[in-house]
């Protein structure tokens, strides 16, 4: 975890849980601080990879600064469970996409249940004014359109409001930006993304981009 810092890593992400051929395997909570601990001291936050409830509990116990994904394969999030990981001021990246790619080829059942359950625990997460992150697999998965994560955050219960602060104003201020980034404003930095429609009415806009301006340069332009 030093040398990745020491390579200019601006975030450091633990595996609290592997899923192993026979079973979910926990990092153990002495170690999960230690990374913690080591990684703020060098001011970069920690992302955690959860599977279950068990590895939640070790990344608020750690110090985690957010969960890179949900759990559907356990427990729905309770509002008191939801409320709890609001107060250890975590925030979520969903990741919804990602378990429709990980249930696909099982049951028709079992998909649609694990998509709802984890459509449920974002729900409860984002009614206990947790800060929600935008993000996805890409990289693991091979699912480069986002319409579908926009959809299933809408599903969930976000407002377009809600989901535009998952991209814009919400990273700015976890990420000690919110000064010159996150919104359209004098002195701010002119780094914007213009849509194709209005995602007021429908939330996949926000996956149709128009423009990408960094700058004040374009640097991407729907042909």
């Amino acid at each position: 975890m030093r040398q990745q810092i020491r390579d200019g890593a601006d975030g450091i992400k633990i595996f609290v849980n592997s899923i192993e051929q026979d079973g979910i395997l926990t990092m153990p909570l002495d170690l999960a601080r230690a990374i913690v601990a080591e990684s703020h001291r060098a001011g970069k936050p920690v992302f955690a990879h959860v599977s279950n409830d068990q590895g939640i509990e070790i990344a608020v116990q750690s110090g985690v600064d957010i969960l890179a994904h949900t759990t559907p394969a356990d427990n729905l999030w309770s509002p008191p469970f939801a409320e709890r990981l609001k107060a250890a001021n975590m925030a979520l990246t969903p990741t919804l996409t990602l378990w429709e790619v990980e249930y696909r080829g099982s049951d028709p059942d079992e998909l649609k249940k694990g998509m709802g359950k984890a459509a449920e625990q974002l729900k409860a997460f984002s009614q206990a004014r947790g800060q929600v992150l935008f993000g996805t697999d890409v990289g693991y998965i091979e699912r480069f359109d986002t319409s579908e994560e926009y959809a299933w955050m809408s599903r969930a219960g976000m407002s377009f409001q809600q989901i535009l602060a998952s991209l814009t104003t919400n990273p700015a201020q976890r990420f000690g930006y919110s000064t010159r980034r996150g919104r359209i404003a004098e002195g701010m930095e002119a780094d914007l993304t213009v849509l194709r429609d209005d995602p007021a009415d429908n939330s996949i806009a926000f996956s149709k981009v128009r423009y990408t301006i960094v700058g004040g340069n374009v640097i991407y332009s729907q042909k």
